[in-house]
């Protein structure tokens, strides 16, 4: 096909594009998509765990807002993976069938739960839960058990105002009592509220061994309060542990704390790729360029490396980009590089880019490129490229881009060779 037919055909398909952004996103291959959904470490599919942990996290908020049809589909889901969630889905699979009045499932559930995982941490709920409902005999659970609930908060919220100290203690009660998981995650914010040493204190035992869910809840405040002492418990936590959903959790606290030096010490040793992965990714969060460039250079896994390019994007460390795009001799690793730099729309990535296109042969390098310029819709580069362009192939491909580009500078071009 002669460069005139291809630019008569690509230009009365830029004119029949209604939306360019739509159409840059169809014409993307799957590598050069965003993916801030992707894992550091991962190159085609979520890891399993942060998979569970995110459908985890919809399900329980479904439960929250009282949507209890709408999160037995996520825990189902969660069920079939059989992963590190299996027992905490099981047991909100069955919490939620009560709250549907479905007695007889839930305890077939809450049976299953207690046949499978006699050593969960689960367990004590699981119990209790099967126990109601026995008690309940054959009725639905009550609703005025949620009105309970909402009065003893409102109750709590107002002790801890008049009398702190009583409040933390009673905290402390129904933490260990058998009030509802709604209520003691909702106490447990209450007591991250206060700065009553006792109050650390209840936090602290609860991210060593409490309810799974509470444990997480309070890694999380661990992280908000900060502080030397609460940043020494999370480490010293994570080394205890081995459930890699606390071990996430930490790692997002050592973030929130602004705790680098602890983040860089895991992404150095961390035998596990997916947890070495998500402190690389909290590195980027932190925008920690030198670790992650430390980390780059010591490191000789591909994989690793990927996800190291990725925590610099999310760092939006461009200048470290542009330097390994230019430096990096593993094709792949650069083109990664490349295609990130594509996604940091700033004046000068673009420059670089050009400036790469023209230093470098390659023409899996020199296409990674043009998709670059593609994402930054930077037709200004591309029409330049396709200019200067002598090697047919490539310059079809800068013209086929240009197609789907909805600027004056490309029609321009595109009329200029049909000329």
């Amino acid at each position: 096909m002669t460069r005139r037919l291809l630019a008569i055909l690509t230009l009365s398909a830029a004119f029949a594009v209604t939306g360019a952004p739509r159409a840059r996103a169809a014409a993307l291959p799957p590598a050069a998509t965003p993916d801030r959904a992707l894992p550091p470490g991962a190159t085609g599919a979520v890891d399993d765990d942060d998979r569970a942990d995110d459908l985890y996290e919809r399900a329980r908020d479904l439960i929250e807002q009282g949507h209890y049809d709408r999160a037995l589909a996520a825990l189902d889901r969660i069920l079939r993976m059989n992963g590190s969630r299996t027992d905490a889905a099981l047991y909100w699979k069955a919490y939620s069938l009560a709250k549907l009045g479905q007695r007889a499932d839930a305890l077939s559930a809450l049976a299953d739960f207690q046949k499978r995982f006699a050593d969960s941490r689960w367990l004590r709920d699981a119990k209790a839960l099967d126990v109601e409902l026995r008690q309940a005999s054959g009725q639905k659970v009550s609703p005025d058990a949620e009105s309970d609930d909402e009065l003893k908060l409102l109750a709590l919220r107002g002790l801890m105002n008049s009398d702190p100290d009583q409040a933390v203690a009673t905290v402390e009660k129904m933490l260990a009592g058998p009030n509802s998981p709604k209520v003691k995650e909702r106490a447990l914010f209450v007591l991250s509220q206060s700065r009553s040493p006792r109050a650390r204190d209840i936090i602290a035992a609860t991210a060593r061994t409490g309810n799974p869910d509470l444990q997480l809840k309070a890694i999380r405040y661990l992280g908000v309060m900060g502080g030397p002492e609460n940043r020494q418990l999370l480490a010293d936590i994570y080394r205890s542990v081995n459930d890699p959903a606390v071990k996430r959790s930490i790692l997002r606290s050592f973030m929130v704390a602004n705790d680098r030096d602890r983040l860089f010490a895991v992404a150095k040793t961390e035998t596990d790729p997916s947890l070495r992965g998500e402190a690389v990714r909290q590195l980027g969060v932190m925008h920690a360029g030198a670790e992650l460039g430390q980390l780059y250079q010591a490191d000789s896994s591909a994989e690793v490396k990927k996800s190291i390019l990725q925590a610099m994007f999310v760092g939006n460390d461009a200048a470290k980009l542009i330097e390994l795009a230019k430096s990096e001799r593993d094709p792949e690793l650069r083109k990664t590089a490349i295609r990130n730099l594509g996604l940091m729309k700033r004046p000068e990535t673009s420059s670089a880019l050009t400036a790469i296109y023209g230093s470098d042969p390659s023409p899996e390098v020199r296409k990674a490129v043009v998709n670059a310029l593609f994402l930054q819709n930077d037709a200004s580069a591309l029409v330049s490229l396709a200019r200067a362009e002598k090697n047919a192939e490539m310059k079809n491909e800068i013209v086929s881009r240009l197609s789907l580009m909805k600027s004056k500078e490309a029609t321009d071009y595109l009329i200029e060779i049909l000329k």
